[in-house]
């Protein structure tokens, strides 16, 4: 079995791409820290900065990855991010898998811990124009309902503006940046 990591920016298409595989899928998202947490990262308004690594437990992520890859089934949380909190667990299975996907925004912290716990993985760095980008998690974040308006209009434009960095950090730590076309093709050549 291998992990397919998958990173890009907020709203280019990570999940999309994880549930096309029919692969299991680790959501990276669902260990974010509870708002209630202490030590909570936040920026100069006062707000809890969810961008922040710190707002995300990776131990217990890289922990769950480890699990499955070796044990084929690992618990993980369900994250709500309107609740800002845990809100349950459910199952992964990988048992019968050739791969599962781990996705998230913080999936590029995640692949120093693969190789350093020798965990076999290809990781792809979704990579769309950062305005698609910007516009279909505009609409995703009003649809669901992730968070006020302003909000979503503010973390929008200023994720917008850090895409080309977070790419290029992506690149750094191994990284390959794929149109989802391409990304596709790579992930069924696993089967």
């Amino acid at each position: 079995m291998i992990i397919a990591l998958i990173a890009g920016a907020s709203g280019s298409g990570k999940s999309r791409l994880a549930h096309s595989t029919g692969w299991p899928v680790l959501r990276l998202d669902d260990f974010y820290r509870a708002e209630s947490a202490p030590d909570m990262p936040r920026g100069t308004s006062g707000q809890i900065d969810w961008d922040d690594p710190a707002s995300w437990d990776a131990t217990a992520a890289a922990d769950a990855m480890t699990t499955l890859l070796h044990d084929g089934v690992v618990t993980a949380p369900v994250y709500s991010i309107a609740d800002n909190a845990p809100v349950g667990q459910h199952i992964v299975d990988a048992t019968n898998a050739p791969a599962f996907v781990a996705e998230g925004i913080f999936a590029t912290h995640m692949l120093a811990v693969c190789h350093a716990r020798d965990l076999p993985v290809v990781a792809i760095w979704l990579d769309r124009g950062r305005f698609i980008t910007w516009w279909r998690r505009l609409q995703r974040d009003v649809r669901q309902h992730r968070k006020p308006l302003g909000v979503l209009w503010r973390r929008g434009i200023a994720l917008c503006q850090a895409e080309p960095g977070l790419r290029r950090a992506a690149v750094a730590a191994g990284f390959t940046p794929m149109t989802m076309r391409r990304a596709k093709a790579t992930l069924a050549a696993l089967n």
